[in-house]
């Protein structure tokens, strides 16, 4: 008898809400007229980029240079690879991840003044909107342009850079580091101030267990950025593997491209695991 009530109850139960679920559906707004018109208006901003395209262009020797590319790339140069010395991809490698890893060392030491400094709920908004002004006009220039102007200033080489990976850090790190701050917990501090604490120990027990993970998770993600970045860099002389790279697909020497190419897969993927690893202590604390 209570095994026949309580399934009756359950029967009228799913019933009810079923009816609740299918008036909720049936008197939500209909918007299906809104998605078309965003679909056809996104299809025609695309059908007339593509009216920019010059087919014409193409070389007629393309498929045959697209194969070369290919084979070359496939095909690495395996004595580059093995080459111990200033020219070998190893070095280079080694290069291009001091760049990025320096780079991004020091561009957070300096982001972390800043970043207190630009926090509203620390520093008046006077003071706190001239740093977020400081922090967005450095974000504003790309980094081939400080990449330039710093191979001016000390010539080209792994310095120039440094300085560059360093001061286009500044810019996302002091940003990232803001919005932590900010979202501090300051009941926490309140609690350590009512204890009795000193500032030295509300600092130790209060403020840095609560940015540690957000800052340490910050920097690993801009290292990973920096480690493309400084890739690139070498285009313009300014250290690490992309000098090599251009001189040698500007040669046409495909395999030493292919070798090159190699090269950073290996050093992104161990990067990636070892910043994954890194992400999960920091998640479990």
């Amino acid at each position: 008898m209570a095994e026949s009530r309580y399934s009756q109850t359950s029967y009228l139960g799913g019933a009810y809400m079923n009816k609740t679920i299918e008036t909720t559906y049936r008197n939500a707004p209909k918007i299906w007229i809104i998605k078309l018109s965003i679909a056809l208006f996104i299809a025609c901003i695309l059908a007339w980029s593509s009216t920019t395209i010059v087919w014409n262009e193409l070389r007629n020797d393309g498929a045959s240079v697209a194969k070369n590319i290919i084979f070359g790339i496939f095909h690495p140069e395996t004595k580059m690879l093995l080459n111990l010395t200033t020219s070998g991809v190893p070095y280079l490698l080694l290069e291009t991840l001091c760049i990025a890893f320096l780079g991004t060392i020091v561009g957070a030491i300096i982001s972390v003044p800043l970043s207190f400094l630009s926090a509203t709920n620390i520093m008046p908004k006077g003071i706190a909107l001239i740093g977020r002004f400081s922090i967005t006009a450095i974000r504003t220039i790309p980094v081939f342009i400080y990449g330039l102007m710093f191979i001016r200033v000390t010539g080209p080489g792994p310095f120039a850079g440094l300085l560059t990976m360093s001061l286009c850090s500044i810019g996302m790190v002091s940003k990232m580091f803001i919005e932590s701050i900010e979202d501090l917990d300051k009941q926490i501090l309140e609690s350590l101030d009512a204890a009795g604490c000193t500032t030295f120990q509300k600092i130790r027990y209060g403020i840095l267990p609560q940015l540690f993970p957000d800052f340490m998770s910050t920097l690993i993600y801009r290292f990973d950025m920096n480690l493309r970045d400084a890739t690139v860099l070498g285009l313009v002389g300014a250290g690490g593997i992309g000098a090599p790279l251009i001189f040698a697909m500007s040669s046409y020497r495909w395999n030493e491209v292919g070798s090159i190419l190699v090269g950073l897969i290996i050093l992104v993927l161990i990067i990636e695991w070892i910043s994954s690893k890194i992400r999960v202590k920091l998640a479990r604390g």
